[in-house]
């Protein structure tokens, strides 16, 4: 049950990436479909893994997902120095190039801070290394004494700054419980370089009311992404008017997340349903164990030789192979593990 698909890679980015995203494109709306917000690797010596970061970006590029975040919540930045939070775009980059059929695809790096000043250095050294876009969490530290003309004005002025747009993150978990209502959310997105949001809040009550009134606060136009944040509303999402999933699940089963986008626009609604429980259930282990999770079966889903990803950096320690807790996931998974390995297999025929 262990696909073993190999990509061969540059192990190590070559130059700094050049600029494919002229400042109109980078402001025109995000293709729609699945981003994934990558797994961050480290090698036994705890320094970051280029080679299996550049691999998994290859496999995540063929399963063909429409782009790629870095940094985000799966992505352990708060683990890293900004000097390494470079190297890991700069390699994403890098791999991104070398496939030459997705050139154009989008990369979102996460670039959370509390102030306006670092958030914006943090936008600009992400510019340098690759990125296309930002994306950017409300500052979160003092809640108690935030308010939403604090939270407008931070977004507003990060994004007059910032040489790459941004997307908004709302994702209370990581934000010490500030969940941005749809109101705040309409307001941050009358500024033309705020260009998307992620509602990992999981509202799509929220997400129905962002789509339909985003347009009022743009002029008319439908230049703003919305997408969900988890892979439990993947079709919930498309039903009222989501432009895509920005869902960490995708690390392990994206062709299982595209397929339900492809089933919904082919009107096959019984179908995506299907597929969509049975993604919903492997998702809330991925959810309740969190990345830590996510990576302990990264060789169940995509090959023994990935036992080299399964590592967290310390405080977090990896969970036994063994163990009680990684054969639960590994069954709560089966279902979705067999059919994205019936869709690799149907890619390759």
């Amino acid at each position: 049950m262990n696909p073993s698909t190999s990509f061969s890679m540059p192990v190590t980015p070559t130059h700094l990436p050049s600029d494919s995203f002229d400042e109109q494109s980078r402001l025109e709306r995000l293709p729609n479909g699945v981003y994934v917000p990558m797994l961050a690797f480290f090698a036994p010596d705890d320094e970051v893994d280029i080679p299996s970061t550049q691999r998994h970006t290859a496999r995540l590029l063929a399963a063909g997902v429409s782009g790629l975040v870095v940094h985000g919540s799966n992505g352990e930045a708060v683990h890293m120095s900004r000097h390494e939070r470079q190297a890991v775009i700069k390699a994403v980059a890098d791999a991104v190039r070398h496939e030459s059929d997705h050139a154009q695809v989008p990369i979102i790096a996460g670039c959370c801070a509390q102030s306006i000043r670092e958030t914006v250095e943090l936008c600009q050294e992400s510019k340098e290394a690759g990125a296309t876009h930002a994306l950017v969490l409300p500052p979160g530290y003092y809640a108690g004494i935030l308010n939403k003309d604090i939270i407008v004005d931070f977004f507003h002025s990060v994004a007059s700054k910032s040489p790459i747009p941004l997307l908004v993150y709302n994702f209370p978990g990581a934000a010490n419980g500030v969940d941005l209502d749809s109101d705040t959310i309409l307001r941050i997105a009358a500024h033309p370089r705020v260009v998307g949001v992620k509602l990992t809040c999981g509202n799509t009550g929220k997400l129905a009311r962002l789509v339909v009134d985003i347009p009022k606060v743009r002029n008319g136009k439908h230049d703003f992404f919305v997408a969900g944040g988890s892979a439990d509303f993947v079709l919930q999402g498309l039903v009222v008017g989501a432009h895509g999933t920005i869902s960490g699940f995708a690390n392990l089963a994206p062709r299982a997340c595209v397929r339900i986008g492809e089933l919904f626009e082919q009107g096959k609604l019984a179908e995506a349903r299907d597929l969509q429980h049975e993604v919903a259930r492997g998702d809330w282990l991925a959810i309740r164990y969190g990345f830590v999770g996510v990576k302990a079966v990264m060789p169940y889903f995509h090959g023994q030789g990935e036992l080299t990803c399964v590592e967290p950096r310390l405080p977090f320690k990896s969970l036994g192979q063994n163990g009680d807790t990684v054969q639960e996931i590994q069954q709560g998974m089966a279902g979705v593990l067999e059919i994205e390995q019936r869709l690799i297999a149907e890619a390759a025929a």
